[in-house]
């Protein structure tokens, strides 16, 4: 009866440790599963590239008068693979940060949208950087799947 309980311990324990063991290959924070991870992007308006983001290296400048505002501009992203995708996810959204407001403001017209609009404050340069978010849209547990390097935008 002792034996049958050590092996049934044994087989118990043996079993646990390839589950809890399988299971530390599952990162609760990484989503490759789910969606696509970028490696670029590319930021356009009437179906003309205007930045192209490849990695850290940025073509392009978005330069626009002052006190006007800019077509509506869309971001798409690329993959490994240099193809263009927008996120589906409803929990997948762009966030847009730029460093000198007193220059160019960022405008959605809804909140997280790929795309949006650059406001031309006053004659100057500054830069922006795109984040594709993950979460609720502007809720302080998103993060950042997707960070660009700086994008140029000049203000004449």
């Amino acid at each position: 009866m002792r034996n049958t309980s050590l092996r049934f311990g044994t087989s118990l324990l043996a079993l646990s440790t390839v589950l809890v063991l399988g299971a530390c290959d599952d990162d609760p924070v990484d989503h490759d599963d789910e969606h696509q991870d970028p490696v670029g992007m590319v930021i356009s308006s009437g179906g003309v590239d205007l930045v192209t983001v490849n990695g850290n290296t940025v073509t392009g400048t978005l330069t626009y008068d002052a006190g006007e505002e800019s077509p509506h501009l869309d971001v798409e992203f690329l993959d490994d693979d240099g193809d263009r995708f927008t996120p589906e996810d409803a929990d997948e959204w762009l966030r847009v940060t730029i460093a000198n407001t007193d220059v160019a403001e960022w405008e959605q017209d809804e909140p997280g949208e790929f795309g949006g609009h650059v406001h031309g404050e006053a004659a100057g340069a500054t830069v922006a950087v795109f984040d594709l978010m993950h979460g609720a849209v502007n809720s302080a547990s998103a993060h950042s799947d997707y960070k660009s390097p700086n994008v140029p935008i000049v203000i004449n």
